[in-house]
């Protein structure tokens, strides 16, 4: 895949992403979860809209966070300490200092919905960006497709079972339907989107699930 040109960096900031990229593309290639390249491809556009917005973000670190971010998912890996010590290896070999790297992993480590339910934290400028392009494309069409191929790919049940509230980590990874996740996490993303621009393209994002969850429930209750 051709690896996407960020008009914010520098021909040479370019040339370092460009080996990230490949290098996620290495990791990523073989999934079939909703977690492929193109899913990083459509959160790195993300990032680089809600980054014209933010001048005082760090662009490099904004998209190579975003472009590694689930280089160690434990959705997708069999052994995270290993994958993200690959991770930061990869950030060393590429120039990045200590310091960078650190900042890197650290918005990657604490980004996800599932950190959220057991940790109080706030992430930094650019960790909030990261943190929203990925939530982005976690809502609207994209996430409705995103959670049913997801979903498929697992053998979760379609719908039924009680929607959960307050749930653990633990208690959120096993879901309890395709249909009850858009409750029991989808619909609370746009309220932890942390910008400004990302709170109103989640706006819209939030209304075009509640249209399809509820014409989706008409249907099965032969209402339509």
């Amino acid at each position: 895949m051709v690896t996407p040109e960020i008009k914010l960096l520098s021909a040479a900031e370019q040339e370092r992403f460009d080996r990230l990229y490949a290098y996620t593309e290495s990791v990523l290639a073989a999934d079939r979860t909703g977690h492929s390249l193109d899913h990083i491809n459509r959160v790195l556009a993300n990032a680089v809209l809600l980054l014209h917005d933010t001048p005082a973000a760090d662009t490099l670190t904004v998209v190579a966070a975003a472009t590694l971010h689930d280089t160690y998912d434990d959705k997708l890996v069999d052994n995270v300490p290993a994958a993200r010590r690959k991770t930061a290896a990869m950030l060393a070999d590429q120039g990045f200092d200590q310091s960078s790297t650190a900042e890197i992993l650290g918005i990657i480590d604490q980004m996800s919905y599932r950190y959220s339910l057991d940790h109080d934290v706030t992430l930094d400028l650019n960790g909030q960006l990261v943190q929203d392009a990925d939530r982005l494309d976690a809502i609207g069409a994209i996430g409705i497709a995103r959670t049913f191929y997801y979903g498929g790919a697992h053998g979760s049940q379609l719908y039924g079972g009680e929607v959960r509230e307050h749930l653990s980590g633990a208690e959120y990874r096993h879901s309890s339907s395709v249909l009850n996740h858009f409750d029991e996490k989808l619909f609370k993303l746009v309220d932890q989107l942390n910008t400004p621009a990302a709170q109103k393209l989640g706006a819209h994002r939030q209304q075009v699930m509640r249209d399809f969850v509820a014409e989706f429930k008409a249907e099965v209750n032969g209402a339509k």
